[in-house]
């Protein structure tokens, strides 16, 4: 059964676009180094969306291959960077 791992971040004042993108970079190299790890989705909401993100600022989807999967990928040094 696959697993949709979702994490929602409210970002310390003055985070730039720039250590923004590094960070995507930075998660999506981590597919292919994790086991079990199918892929990793990250972004700010939507315009339109903004006013119900409830002071969330970014979010990530990581994409697991199954419930057995989600511990490792916590616990993994790639992960803990």
């Amino acid at each position: 059964m696959t697993v949709y791992h979702i994490v929602l971040f409210r970002l310390k004042q003055g985070v730039t676009s720039a250590q923004l993108s590094a960070w995507k970079n930075t998660s999506q190299g981590m597919v292919g180094k994790i086991p079990g790890l199918i892929s990793i989705h990250a972004n700010s909401p939507l315009p339109i969306s903004v006013p119900r993100a409830k002071g969330f600022d970014f979010g990530l989807v990581a994409i697991l291959e199954s419930p057995e999967h989600v511990e490792g990928y916590s616990k993994h040094p790639v992960h803990l960077e």
